[in-house]
């Protein structure tokens, strides 16, 4: 059996606010952005070309759905964005005005950030340590 998750939907304000930011401040990839309906759009960024998941920028259509803009997890961390050079893209987010609200930490599996995006959503940005690394 060959499995593998291809998409989280991520639900958002509007569609080309949360495209800019994903784009310009964390340096995704746009996908793919399809007209679907006057209404809805098929909009997948990505950490690079190559990653085996993506988001799919859900734009929320109800109440129920706006309500849950930026807190999806009830607080908790929501996503992990994993980076082979913790400090290149801690500088490049701090430079592009991200929020972090939990300061670089070692940690036994590595060196982890906390960040909100554009709704306040939390991120971890993570680079884990190579099992065989004793620093």
């Amino acid at each position: 059996m060959n499995r593998k998750i291809a998409h989280i939907a991520l639900v958002v304000d509007d569609y080309d606010e949360a495209i800019t930011f994903y784009i310009e401040k964390l340096d995704f990839v746009l996908l793919e952005d399809t007209k679907l309906s006057e209404t809805k759009r098929w909009v997948i960024v990505t950490p690079n070309k190559d990653s085996n998941c993506s988001l799919l920028l859900a734009k929320a259509i109800n109440e129920e759905q706006k309500n849950r803009i930026g807190n999806q997890t009830g607080g908790r961390v929501f996503l992990f964005l994993e980076t082979d050079n913790f400090q290149r893209d801690y500088e490049k987010f701090r430079e592009n005005s991200i929020n972090f609200i939990r300061e670089p930490s070692k940690e036994p599996y590595g060196i982890v950030a906390v960040f909100e995006d554009l709704y306040g959503n939390l991120w971890d940005l993570i680079e884990y340590k190579c099992l065989n690394d004793n620093s």
